[in-house]
């Protein structure tokens, strides 16, 4: 699983183009990601919600990079980082661009959270 680039509004990965907010698996399957879950708590999709958090973290996942957009505007609510601490998930914040170059990097055991605008 090779994410190849991103601009706003898309992310390529492995040579399929995605508009719209992506979850990269343990897997390496690629899932659209359910910002629902967070806007019915902030009324937007900038802050992580527990309920995203815990959607996201899957057993076997010891890091989330998450991309916060082109821009770096997303951030994990106090009680999504307090959720991935004490499941022992570091999680790396990046703006997007820097977040694919990180998790390309990344080992086994990486889920992958990326924000497409803003």
């Amino acid at each position: 699983m090779k994410i190849d680039h991103t601009e706003f509004g898309s992310i390529s990965i492995d040579g399929t183009i995605y508009a719209y907010d992506v979850v990269i698996r343990l897997s390496g399957a690629v899932e659209k990601r359910k910002k629902k879950l967070s806007k019915q708590y902030f009324g937007t999709s900038h802050t992580i919600s527990r309920d995203e958090a815990e959607y996201v973290y899957e057993k076997g996942c010891d890091t989330l990079v998450l991309g916060a957009g082109q821009y770096g505007n997303v951030q994990l609510s106090p009680e999504a980082a307090a959720f991935f601490a004490d499941h022992h998930c570091r999680v790396i914040l990046q703006p997007t661009p820097e977040a694919i170059r990180t998790y390309n990097q990344s080992k086994s055991g990486t889920v992958g959270l990326f924000h497409v605008t803003c």
